[in-house]
């Protein structure tokens, strides 16, 4: 998806909630990159991610707000969030795009069969 606010913890409960799988494919950035929180989640080979800093447009000159920047990181694993923060990805409005290939090779997440 195009990212804005998709209300993805309701999103993320109510997936968690049932087992249905997310599939992530096409392109899918900002918001919907914290959709990975889901625990049946699977993204395509072909997919491009791509993350910034928990910012919305109108705040893109602004440090990321503390509370929601740890709110959005927490839904990445360890390995993929260790890797944004580290490598500045997630410090600004700017996007950091990651293939579908990359996330499941380097970072652990399902391919999507």
């Amino acid at each position: 998806g195009g990212g804005g606010r998709i209300n993805a913890p309701a999103i993320i409960r109510e997936y968690n909630a049932s087992g249905k799988q997310m599939r992530i494919e096409g392109s899918c950035q900002s918001s919907c990159t914290t959709l990975l929180a889901i625990k049946n989640v699977c993204i395509e080979p072909s997919a491009q991610l791509k993350f910034h800093a928990a910012l919305f447009p109108n705040e893109r000159h602004m440090k990321p707000p503390p509370a929601r920047q740890a709110r959005m990181l927490a839904a990445y694993n360890s390995k993929l969030r260790n890797y944004l923060v580290s490598g500045g990805y997630v410090s600004g409005f700017e996007f950091h795009t990651i293939s579908g290939r990359d996330m499941i090779a380097k970072f652990g997440y399902r391919a999507c069969k």
